[in-house]
């Protein structure tokens, strides 16, 4: 399993090397690239020389042993911390998801259920606002279409991770397992019988595009103005602020309207569409390994759930991990690390699985 650490632990030293010379920051781009590599490659490389030192150890103690019980007693100790660090370095050298470092466009949208499915958009665009405040992380909603009851039919928002985290700590990390249609079952504000009822809301997670990242011709654009519509402040209905994009080659189709600049509206209808497309290029490039993302919406339609809100037992359920607690209220106010952390594990142990497959 480990043989390719060897290389890698000459790749750092490489690295190393390069860092060390000045000039090689008179490129700033090129600099953070090798930043990057560098801080990815280094707690492989420490774990490594810790496995190594410990199996050395052990073979101390073991020789030791036969003269002395206490060396002998520390071998049980020994093979325990070696046991973790081959633990550590497995999941370490499992390849990771190169989009990890990235940040998110993280999209809600109403699905069956009417005026009660756009108050559970509202009420899960709540809870991913509460994680990342939790997790300080920054979020700025770039555009929303409002429910009469306040919930929300759509909603797009930026979520943005500390200026420095750890490698493969970034938000799309964690959030790309949110991706898919979420249940929820209650009685509505909008029963009258105390019935329960069961609706569904879509969640869409791509990873926000830098603009060297997707190539966007002169021609490929068509770019609409029109007058916002819904709530509002006084340029509501009055200006033509709100944008509509359609990408041509792709067609795709990106509207904003929730600033009362008409060109705020496109820089966030274009942070949209270039997300979406780094979405749709990496899934065609990467097909065979794109499972994660063809279990994100397609239709919003309440079979095709990846978890489930109940409320009257107040208990959320995972389906794809076969998660479960009772802390549903919890989970709503932001408490998403257990889950979001089962599904980092599920993923980490098909991943392990693949790699042993192959070995």
């Amino acid at each position: 399993m480990f043989e390719a650490v060897e290389d890698l632990i000459g790749e750092h030293a490489d690295l190393e090397r390069q860092l060390a010379d000045p000039a090689v920051h008179a490129d700033q781009a090129n600099a953070r690239k090798l930043t990057k590599r560098y801080a990815e490659l280094t707690p492989i490389v420490s774990t490594y020389r810790a496995w190594r030192r410990t199996g050395e150890d052990i073979e101390t103690a073991r020789e030791l042993g036969a003269d002395d019980p206490e060396f002998a007693a520390e071998v049980k100790e020994l093979d325990k911390e070696r046991d973790e660090l081959t633990e550590r370095l497995r999941l370490l050298l499992v390849p990771r998801d190169p989009s990890d470092d990235k940040d998110v466009i993280l999209e809600v949208k109403a699905g069956e259920g009417g005026e009660e499915s756009a108050l559970f958009a509202g009420d899960l665009l709540r809870m991913y606002l509460r994680y990342a405040e939790r997790v300080g992380w920054k979020t700025e909603i770039l555009d929303s279409n409002p429910s009469d009851l306040g919930g929300y039919k759509d909603v797009q928002v930026a979520v943005k991770a500390k200026a420095s985290h750890e490698p493969g700590q970034g938000v799309w990390a964690r959030l790309k397992y949110e991706g898919g249609v979420h249940r929820v079952q209650r009685v509505p504000a909008t029963e009258s019988q105390g019935r329960i009822h069961t609706s569904a809301a879509g969640v869409l997670v791509t990873p926000e595009a830098e603009d060297v990242e997707v190539e966007i011709g002169p021609n490929d654009l068509r770019i609409d103005v029109y007058r916002s519509s819904g709530p509002g402040g006084q340029s509501v209905n009055t200006t033509d602020s709100a944008v509509r994009i359609t990408h041509l080659p792709s067609g795709l189709v990106v509207s904003c309207q929730n600033e009362k600049s008409q060109l705020q509206n496109k820089e966030s209808a274009m942070r949209i569409l270039r997300s979406r497309l780094l979405a749709a290029a990496q899934e065609e490039a990467e097909r065979e390994a794109s499972d994660a993302r063809r279990s994100q919406v397609r239709t919003v339609d309440r079979s095709e759930r990846i978890r489930t809100y109940n409320f009257p037992e107040n208990r959320i359920s995972d389906h794809r991990v076969g998660f479960k607690a009772y802390n549903l209220d919890q989970v709503l106010d932001g408490d998403l690390d257990a889950i979001l952390q089962a599904c980092v594990d599920a993923d980490s142990a098909a991943k392990l699985a693949a790699a042993g497959d192959t070995n």
